[in-house]
C-alpha cells in the first residue's frame, strides 16, 4: 500500500472529509498539521505549489485537495493509486 500524506489544519471541514474518505478505503494516512508548524506549511507549499488545505499526496504524487480526491474515487482511479 502506498504512503499517503495529508496536510491539514484543525478546523478544516474538507480535511476531515478527506481523512474520512481515506479511512473508509482502509488507508492510515500521515497527517501533518500546518497550523502548528510554519516549517510544515512551507514544506506543503513547496511540494504542492498550493496554499490551501488539505493537500494530499499518495507516495510522491500530488493528488490535490479534497475535490480532487473525490474525483479520483468517482472515476475508480483512487483504489489503484492507493494499492500501488
Amino acid at each position: 500500500m502506498s504512503q499517503v500524506t495529508v496536510y491539514t489544519t484543525q478546523h478544516c471541514p474538507y480535511c476531515l472529509n478527506a481523512k474520512s474518505l481515506l479511512s473508509r478505503k482502509g488507508v492510515s494516512a500521515t497527517e501533518i498539521d500546518v497550523e502548528a508548524s510554519p516549517q510544515r506549511l512551507a514544506e506543503m507549499m513547496q511540494r504542492a505549489q498550493r496554499r490551501t488545505v488539505p493537500q494530499i499526496f499518495i507516495g510522491d504524487m500530488h493528488v490535490g485537495g479534497f475535490d480532487d480526491l473525490v474525483s479520483l474515487d468517482r472515476k475508480g482511479e483512487l483504489d489503484a493509486l492507493i494499492q500501488a
